[in-house]
């Protein structure tokens, strides 16, 4: 078993590389691949995670490894890494060396649906795999017009881009409603299903009564009370409003506070000091939420490699210590954002991030459980180290001929 843990691990190198620095990929050779057919193709919900814009071309959304590792897939053709097709298999290459096979995700059927009014489904809410789907209620932000977008982010570049191609617009709870019982339906003999709602900054008030009209439209469509759904919010002026949250439902919350040091906070989130309180009331506030929704039920991000890595792990470690799960995922310096141009840290940076970070959540007792439900995605590092120390990837149940024919 430790010679598989160690190709996984190898392929768990080759991963976060290849999603830092990006992808190489003559577009001609997905062809015949069926994008938004047999295969998922990338619908721009909120970000554009590729590092150029391609509006009408067709892309695919991630890969598989040979080892179940899902790679999200990020243009960039300045890459060392490239896709290539050889006799009909799609093989991942660094520079002229074949790394291994890869398989392109499967496009759920949901996607081929459409809601009671004649919305695609596929614009509502994205599959993320493993049953997980991540529904952005508007990739737009009312920051943008005030000048306080986060450096970092293009949300509103994404929707300036994308929105009128891809027929993406706000999202109203019966489309929601709809789709997720569409999708957890699809989802029923899988493990885990989840449902993660989030999108750019509205007034406060207008959030929560929008967030309570979907959780109610989701438990009135799949007919669950418990819908294992998370929150995405900015933190509110008056804490209790994040005991309404809990009470329409919700299992999990997450307030992304995006950087540790105090100051760089300031200066990479304007808007959310000025809409949301000061950085300690976003401190306060994270821990108010662990009382109403429980330990390892609250999440934030910090952005890594926007700070000094002593000064994230920090954050991940003070963080865990009071019962909240931190992602640390790779800053991109996506295409529209502040910051674009910029460079993020070296692969090996971000790989040491993330093995320090799973190694700080799990001496602090959380679970992959707890990890899933408040952040079911699957192309983070973190949530593939538990995979693999916890022995929960596919490959783990293979016989062991079938694992030398994958080696």
């Amino acid at each position: 078993m430790s010679s598989l843990k160690a190709r996984l691990y190898t392929e768990l190198a080759t991963k976060n590389a290849a999603m830092v620095e990006g992808i190489a990929v003559d577009p001609t050779i997905f062809a015949g691949l069926d994008l938004g057919g047999k295969h998922q193709e990338q619908v721009h919900t909120l970000f554009e995670m590729d590092h150029e814009t391609h509006v009408s071309l067709p892309l695919p959304c991630g890969f598989l490894t040979p080892g179940g590792l899902r790679v999200q897939f990020r243009w960039d053709n300045r890459s060392a890494f490239r896709i290539t097709h050889d006799d009909g298999i799609y093989h991942l290459r660094e520079k002229n060396q074949v790394l291994f096979p890869i398989e392109f995700d499967s496009r759920p059927d949901y996607y081929g649906l459409k809601t009671s009014d004649g919305v695609e489904m596929s614009t509502v809410a994205s599959h993320g795999q493993d049953g997980s789907i991540s529904i952005a209620y508007s990739n737009e932000c009312a920051l943008k017009d005030k000048g306080e977008d986060c450096l970092f982010c293009n949300a509103n570049a994404t929707k300036d881009t994308y929105g009128e191609a891809e027929h993406i617009n706000w999202k109203n709870p019966r489309q929601i409603g709809e789709t997720v019982a569409a999708a957890y339906r699809e989802f029923e003999t899988l493990p885990r299903r989840h449902v993660n709602l989030t999108g750019g900054f509205v007034p406060e008030r207008r959030e929560v009564d929008y967030y309570l009209d979907v959780a109610e439209a989701i438990q009135e469509h799949t007919g669950l009370e418990d819908f294992n759904g998370t929150a995405v919010i900015g933190i509110p002026r008056d804490l209790k409003v994040i005991d309404k949250y809990k009470e329409a439902g919700f299992r999990t919350i997450a307030m992304n506070i995006e950087v540790w040091n105090r100051n760089i906070f300031q200066v990479v989130c304007p808007g959310k000091v000025t809409h949301c309180g000061d950085y300690d009331h976003w401190l306060e506030a994270l821990e108010y939420a662990v009382a109403v929704f429980g330990r390892g039920r609250v999440r934030t991000g910090i952005v890594a490699g926007l700070e000094p890595k002593p000064s994230t792990l920090e954050g991940v470690e003070v963080l865990a210590s009071k019962g909240i799960i931190t992602l640390t995922g790779a800053w991109c310096p996506n295409p529209g954002s502040a910051l674009e141009g910029h460079r993020t840290p070296t692969p090996e940076w971000h790989l040491d991030m993330a093995k320090k970070s799973a190694a700080i959540h799990r001496r602090a007792g959380f679970t992959f459980d707890q990890l899933y439900d408040s952040s079911p995605f699957s192309h983070f590092l973190v949530q593939d180290i538990y995979r693999i120390e916890d022995e929960l990837l596919p490959v783990f149940g293979q016989d062991d001929a079938t694992q030398d024919a994958a080696e």
